[in-house]
């Protein structure tokens, strides 16, 4: 079995003066795996990324609440994050065993960053990896758009480090 893992759909990222690339399209594919996880009986879990108290990403300020476009049943665990890799100092690892999860099927936000530091990460635990490849997104930068960013990272990431499979071919 696998679960859902989705990072970072938080206000300040989704919702920032920053739009991301494809924004509805990739909310649209990540509340279908939500309803597939939640149909499936799947273990789904969301993480915040959080900095310091005092700073705009604090644990307790509105940039990092998730978005309420999120299709959530109360069923999700969700926890928080300081470092890109989700599995870094959050017990990420052991609640997916817990779950009985052989697997992690990986969306959200930021490709470069998040994304690909979980994806990376979870090959080396021994985790099945999976990247919904119309699942994640970013904003455009100074040297790439976000569009080439994330078609780079669907490209690197596959075979290596995850499969990299639609959202409307996944089923849990």
């Amino acid at each position: 079995m696998h679960a859902l893992l989705i990072l970072d759909l938080q206000v300040g990222l989704f919702h920032g003066p920053e739009k991301p690339w494809r924004g509805e399209a990739m909310l649209e594919a990540v509340n279908g795996l939500l309803d597939k996880a939640h149909a499936a009986g799947a273990a789904v879990f969301l993480a915040r990324h959080v900095g310091p108290d005092g700073s705009p990403l604090a644990a307790d300020g509105p940039l990092t609440r998730l978005i309420p476009e999120l299709r959530l049943d109360g069923s999700e665990v969700v926890f928080e994050k300081r470092r890109p890799n989700a599995f870094a100092g959050t017990g990420l690892l052991e609640m997916l065993e817990s779950a009985g999860a052989k697997g992690v099927v990986i969306a959200g936000m930021k490709t470069q960053f998040c994304v690909d530091s979980t994806c990376r990460v979870a090959r080396d635990l021994g985790l099945d990896a999976v990247l919904i490849g119309d699942g994640h997104t970013c904003s455009d930068t100074p040297l790439l758009n976000a569009e080439a960013i994330v078609a780079h990272h669907n490209a690197v990431l596959a075979g290596a480090f995850c499969r990299v499979v639609e959202a409307r071919e996944w089923a849990f």
